[in-house]
């Protein structure tokens, strides 16, 4: 079951932070860097962070987040996570289905991941995202951004 999470509820910041960590730790290890922003998030940031949060639930237990921030018809993926122990589920394409068939009046969706993490890259470009570009952080993490039309 997929449903909106109150991200300003601090047991439900503490739930999501659960699947962040050790997602974002997987992440850290593909890319081969550790200091990425996910990791170093608080809880009191989580909660005040402004993103629209959706849960992928398991028999009640919280299995997959994805969170977004709208703006006028563009929808801004900024996470898209799946604890580790669920990983080959379907749930990370779950979310993003849901996002797009509920998206009423969005025309774009667009994400950013890490220029090295080849399994997300691939997973994005499956799901018919295009690749936009790429961002050089520092000379350790590049991100690349991509882009898909709605139909």
């Amino acid at each position: 079951m997929i449903k909106k999470i109150e991200i300003t509820n601090k047991r439900n910041a503490e739930n999501v932070m659960n699947i962040q960590i050790p997602s974002y730790e997987i992440e850290a290890e593909i890319i081969g860097y550790f200091d990425i922003p996910p990791l170093k998030d608080s809880i009191p940031a989580l909660m005040h962070c402004g993103e629209t949060f959706i849960g992928y639930y398991i028999n009640e237990e919280l299995s997959g987040v994805l969170s977004f921030k709208c703006e006028k018809d563009i929808i801004d993926i900024h996470r898209l996570m799946v604890h580790p122990s669920h990983f080959r589920k379907g749930i990370a394409k779950g979310l993003l289905e849901y996002i797009e068939r509920n998206a009423m009046g969005i025309k774009t969706l667009i994400v950013s991941t890490g220029s090295k993490n080849i399994p997300a890259i691939h997973f994005y470009e499956k799901f018919g995202f295009v690749k936009t570009g790429e961002t050089v952080i520092n000379s350790q993490l590049s991100l690349s951004s991509f882009m898909k039309k709605i139909k």
